[in-house]
């Protein structure tokens, strides 16, 4: 089967479906990518932001190049919604507790494991849900696949704020952030890494921040406040961000990077964005002036990806594209999820 052209991206997106057939149609590269992989490839955390969509966008990959993979999505299926989403797209759905080693241990083998498992939101309230989600659960996954490549999915939080006159925290530097979120992500990392040298297990850990969909995202939350007239605070004044669907393919496309040691990567856009900047062009595009408060301050979370993307490429997707698609979102009152990013957090109070 031939693999399908490249289709041009719209100038504006007015529906949902068509949002998601962008954000699972696959690149030339992850077709090529997908042909390498035994089945079946794991998804685990697949009900989340990202997980419906990687799933799809690995299913069509698989197909486009005649190679029968199955695509298994695991996640505790809260949402009826999304379990029937992928089940209608030919991704098999599992229901799992990933706390309870023996739901875990019930799961099909497979050599390809994509982790996306994590919790934020709501540490303050209830830490020590957090602190399980993100420890005990990557400890039951490499235990139960020990001889499986991971990738697990972190997150740009697991460093502290950087200074902006640098071009963001490379996977070297030392991981001392702020707050009980962060921490946890860290030890997230440490006990992958804790099993992969004990084991052999190849890992790789993507850090990622911030993945951009038109139904959340820190382009949404800006846009959001420019069309309501609220202002916009640029203390935390500098971010990176990068496209889901760029974001996914990438996740996809790192398996083989995986290694024993675990081997880091930063996973977000090639730029410093300065959220001034960015509150103005969406202002343009939405033809209402943005209400700026605060003032810049000297740091902000920041990454540098240049490393993945010395071995992967940039992701395809321009930033010009990605305001322009937000904008009309917003303009034309399109559903979102409800679910800010908080990137302004400076103090690591999620």
């Amino acid at each position: 089967m031939k693999a399908p052209k490249t289709a041009e991206l719209p100038a504006h997106i007015e529906t949902e479906d068509e949002l998601d057939e962008i954000m699972t149609r696959p690149p030339p590269g992850l077709i090529e990518s997908v042909k390498t992989l035994q089945s079946p490839l794991l998804i685990l955390g697949a009900a989340g932001k990202m997980g419906p969509s990687l799933a799809v966008l690995a299913r069509r990959a698989a197909e486009a190049a005649g190679h029968k993979l199955e695509i298994v999505a695991v996640s505790r299926f809260s949402s009826h919604d999304a379990r029937q989403w992928l089940d209608s797209r030919g991704v098999r759905t599992l229901a799992c507790d990933l706390l309870e080693r023996e739901a875990l241990a019930k799961l099909p083998d497979s050599a390809n494991v994509l982790y996306l498992v994590g919790l934020k939101f709501g540490t303050a309230q209830n830490p020590s849900l957090t602190w399980a989600a993100n420890t005990l659960v990557p400890s039951h996954v490499a235990e139960r696949f020990p001889k499986a490549r991971i990738v697990a999915l972190s997150t740009g939080n697991v460093y502290p704020l950087t200074p902006i006159s640098q071009t963001g925290s490379v996977e070297t530097d030392a991981l001392t952030p702020l707050g009980e979120y962060a921490n946890a992500a860290v030890a997230r990392e440490r006990l992958f890494e804790f099993h992969s040298r004990k084991n052999g297990t190849p890992v790789a850990v993507l850090r990622l921040n911030y993945a951009v969909d038109l139904r959340y995202g820190v382009l949404l939350e800006i846009a959001q406040k420019v069309w309501a007239n609220q202002p916009v605070d640029v203390t935390m004044g500098y971010l990176n961000c990068i496209l889901q669907g760029d974001a996914n393919e990438m996740i996809v496309r790192t398996l083989p990077l995986a290694a024993s040691p675990p081997a880091a990567f930063n996973l977000t856009g090639a730029k410093v964005l300065s959220v001034r900047d960015l509150a103005q062009r969406l202002g343009q595009l939405m033809n209402r002036p943005p209400t700026i408060t605060g003032a810049e301050a000297d740091t902000a979370l920041l990454s540098n990806p240049s490393r993945l993307f010395g071995i992967l490429g940039e992701p395809p997707t321009s930033l010009e594209t990605m305001l322009r698609w937000v904008a009309h979102w917003v303009m034309k009152s399109r559903r979102t999820l409800g679910k800010p990013t908080r990137f302004e957090v400076r103090d690591g109070k999620f």
